[in-house]
């Protein structure tokens, strides 16, 4: 019962510092990157659609992004969408492409990148407590209703919190790597 009840909580923990990571992939480090629009959400004739189904994304310069809509009636959507994310970054469309000049960052905006790091790796980590809290909560309800025993509870907090902890310290990690990415001249 509780090994059923920690793969449950570690599948979701899994889940969400997936979804960290793709957020965290989201901030720029001075590199053309695909992900760093693709998760942009874009109004595809009333539907948010994701940027990476509707269009091709490629790098073909370290610093140059070139989206080319598979539709390109949807093409100022698309740069409505990108100058909305607010990412710092300044769409070019001919009619045809987009093409984002990714500028060099200043010590600033570094620190701003960093600060949003932060932001969002807290959020991450928010999510990942939800979860344990969640999981306490089920493990609270199976001892008072003499599914398990008070041994079994309390080693299931145990094992909660040695996932929570390493979920956290993989977001941490994460973090530092992009940290010292985004830092880097």
């Amino acid at each position: 019962m509780i090994a059923e009840i920690t793969k449950k909580a570690e599948k979701r923990m899994k889940k969400s510092l997936d979804s960290t990571k793709e957020d965290l992939d989201s901030i720029r480090t001075g590199r053309a990157r695909p992900s760093l629009v693709e998760n942009i959400i874009v109004d595809y004739y009333g539907s948010a659609t994701p940027l990476q189904q509707m269009a091709k994304i490629v790098a073909p310069e370290p610093r140059q992004l070139v989206i080319e809509p598979y539709d390109k009636n949807v093409i100022e959507n698309i740069e409505k969408a990108i100058m909305k994310e607010n990412l710092g970054l300044t769409p070019n469309n001919d009619g045809n492409v987009i093409r984002i000049n990714i500028p060099k960052l200043t010590e600033e905006r570094r620190k701003e990148l960093v600060k949003i790091l932060h932001e969002k790796s807290e959020k991450g980590k928010v999510n990942i407590r939800n979860i344990r809290q969640n999981i306490k909560e089920e493990l609270e309800d199976l001892e008072d209703e003499g599914e398990i025993s008070e041994d079994n509870y309390y080693r299931g907090l145990d094992n909660l919190q040695e996932l929570t902890d390493e979920y956290c310290d993989k977001i941490d990690d994460i973090v530092d790597k992009k940290e010292e990415e985004i830092m880097k001249v």
